[in-house]
């Protein structure tokens, strides 16, 4: 069973930074049991959305939402089971809990780099929260 644990979440103001982590435990690499780890964040009375994903088995694909484009970067440690989400020139607008999940999805997906949605991903931390003031 694969547990999500995330970190680094905490109140900046704007123009600030964060690095979230998102630590994987119970990986078996070896049954692909996992090839893609996605952030998620989810604001007050909103909807959860996709913020970025990377597929974990290399070839360099990543996804972000516009929102965050070319301030947020997704990378991974696979010696650490660990994917970040560097977060710079924060917003207002980024304050949300974050949340990370993890999944199998097909190449085609992946090739895509299209935005992850909730219901491919079968495995989620609990979240930790950013707050970002003006």
């Amino acid at each position: 069973q694969v547990q999500l644990v995330e970190s680094g979440g905490g109140s900046v103001q704007a123009g600030g930074s964060l690095r979230l982590s998102c630590a994987a435990y119970g990986l078996t690499y070896s049954i692909n049991s996992i090839n893609s780890v996605a952030w998620f964040r989810q604001a007050l009375g909103k909807e959860r959305e996709g913020v970025a994903s990377i597929y974990t088995d290399g070839g360099g694909y990543t996804y972000y939402a516009d929102s965050v484009k070319g301030r947020f970067t997704i990378s991974q440690d696979n010696a650490k089971n660990t994917v970040y989400l560097q977060m710079n020139s924060l917003k207002p607008e980024d304050t949300a809990m974050y949340y990370c999940a993890a999944a199998f999805v097909s190449m085609s997906k992946v090739v895509a780099e299209t935005a992850p949605q909730e219901y491919e991903y079968n495995y989620w931390g609990r979240g930790t929260r950013v707050t970002v003031s003006s």
